[in-house]
């Protein structure tokens, strides 16, 4: 990934396999472009130009759609997210697990809290994210692999950064632990995009046309992700 600059647009570029060059605003905000080995700086300096008013505007809109945030705390009665559903927090004593989801509720365990180590109970919560994710998301992983006619090699579930998910060149896909926050309809959405870019890397209309094999209503959840997906974090 190399820095660049174009008057006042800092963006990043990331070169690979892939035939087109595109241009994207990460979930933080910033700004990259995907684009072909064998394309030179000039071509995508001049992309990024052209693509001025988008960028500001997509910025723009990122600001926005940031603007409403959700802050959570770790007190008793906030929400957290699991497969689309808001579950109230327990703080407990005596657990041995510094996580569990029952009875309805998340119960933390209250020493994490009362510590003051925050990072530690957003831990526990990553943790429990990465176990159930990698069981769930492997099983909509099988399901839809015939579907679309690949055979991925492997699956990790893990901390992706401002990316819902990977598809690397020998096959092997991971996902965000984040992923699992999100109602099981927009994790099916996310499997199949990674799935379809073992036929096509980049996102052009080809690709977009092996989603809607699949997923024919793939445009409602991909708006969904675009909307709510900052909300989705502890």
């Amino acid at each position: 990934m190399i820095a660049k600059q174009k008057n006042d647009i800092s963006y990043q570029v990331v070169r690979s396999r892939r035939a087109t060059a595109d241009i994207v605003i990460e979930r933080d905000g910033s700004i990259l472009v995907r684009a072909p080995e064998s394309i030179p700086d000039e071509r995508i300096e001049d992309m990024v130009e052209a693509k001025r008013y988008w960028i500001y505007k997509n910025l723009a809109e990122w600001r926005d759609l940031n603007a409403t945030r959700v802050l959570r705390e770790y007190r008793n009665g906030e929400g957290f997210l699991y497969l689309g559903r808001s579950y109230r927090l327990l703080l407990v004593a005596n657990q041995t697990e510094p996580l569990l989801l029952k009875n309805g509720r998340f119960c933390l365990q209250r020493d994490l809290v009362d510590e003051g180590a925050i990072e530690a109970a957003k831990t526990a919560f990553r943790d429990y994210y990465i176990s159930r994710g990698s069981e769930r998301i492997t099983q909509r992983l099988n399901y839809y692999a015939p579907k679309v006619g690949v055979a991925p090699h492997g699956i990790d579930v893990r901390e992706l950064g401002n990316r819902w998910a990977s598809c690397s060149p020998n096959g092997n896909l991971a996902f965000h632990w984040k992923c699992m926050m999100a109602p099981q309809s927009i994790i099916d959405y996310i499997v199949v995009h990674e799935l379809c870019h073992f036929h096509h890397l980049d996102h052009t209309d080809a690709f977009w046309n092996e989603v809607d094999k699949v997923i024919p209503n793939y445009g409602e959840r991909k708006e969904w992700l675009r909307v709510n997906g900052a909300g989705l974090d502890v």
